[in-house]
């Protein structure tokens, strides 16, 4: 079969019989047809029949090799797009065999968490608390101090629970990823905050109970709203490319490991189901580790 003509063909399945959305379907269009180019250029291949492995492979390395060369994130794309496509060709009995999919995606590198210093976070704080606030800036200062000071994922805190507030214990139960329930925590002047954003709340006309943090209008804060709020106090950090609660849930993660913290501790604390995704916070520690190796040892 044509090379075109097959690609028509997949397109109008995963069009009108899978009903991917148009995005999805014009990502896979533009891969198909700068696949398609590249081999009757490079190999005057027509036919589905006549493309192997190898010729995918040249395909991928051209695209490492050009300038600029796509991202990873791209390069596995069009990888899951070819994949896709012979796979297809495969159960409509057009070929005997996917040549793609003996080609592995790419692991992208790994990038180390943003973290925002402590000294800056203190300052935002303090600053934050210096300055007159109406209630959805009561309500952002209090967020971005239980973001820094918790670990919480975004999600986490928006759905936090009245009910889940310990005061007597000083703790908070966290209802985390595959709702699995962890309890962190809570320092007494925090919890003082707290109980206190909770009595204050009680005033607001038509206000939801159920959850922690709610806006001037008595509504349960959304994940869009804390994203802003934690944005707009970071502002000042401009070493953050992302100034996001998770660059909060960085922060926490790597000043509690600077201060000697134990690294199964803050596992449990940010609810990880590994080690492996904990260890990441070593790497952004370990200039202070020299600085200490330095400081300490006879022979440094």
């Amino acid at each position: 079969m044509i090379i075109e003509d097959a690609i028509q063909q997949f397109l109008d399945y995963i069009k009108f019989e899978k009903r991917f959305s148009k995005l999805t379907s014009v990502s896979y269009s533009k891969d198909l047809e700068q696949f398609s180019i590249y081999i009757r250029k490079a190999y005057e291949i027509e036919t589905v029949s006549s493309i192997t492995t190898p010729i995918i492979r040249s395909w991928l390395a051209d695209l490492k090799f050009s300038k600029p060369a796509p991202e990873i994130t791209t390069i596995n794309r069009k990888i899951s797009s070819l994949k896709s496509f012979f796979k297809f060709l495969q159960r409509q009995g057009i070929l005997s065999v996917n040549p793609a999919k003996l080609v592995p995606t790419q692991k992208p590198p790994k990038k180390l968490p943003q973290f925002a210093k402590k000294e800056n976070v203190l300052q935002i704080i303090k600053t934050a608390e210096s300055v007159s606030e109406d209630w959805n800036g009561y309500t952002e200062r209090l967020v971005f101090k239980l973001f820094y000071q918790s670990g919480m994922r975004v999600s986490e805190l928006v759905n936090l629970k009245s009910v889940d507030i310990d005061s007597y214990n000083n703790s908070i139960k966290i209802l985390g990823k595959g709702s699995k329930e962890r309890i962190i925590p809570c320092s007494r002047e925090l919890m003082s905050e707290l109980n206190a954003y909770l009595k204050e709340k009680d005033t607001i006309e038509n206000v939801d109970f159920t959850y922690v943090f709610v806006n001037d209008k008595g509504k349960k804060i959304y994940v869009k709203w804390a994203y802003n709020a934690v944005n707009k106090m970071l502002a000042s950090v401009s070493a953050l490319n992302k100034k996001s609660p998770h660059a909060l849930r960085h922060s926490f993660a790597t000043h509690l490991l600077d201060e000697g913290a134990d690294l199964n501790a803050i596992k449990e604390l940010l609810g990880h189901s590994s080690l492996a995704a904990t260890q990441v916070y070593t790497h952004n520690t370990i200039g202070k580790l020299k600085d200490i190796f330095k400081q300490a040892h006879p022979k440094a």
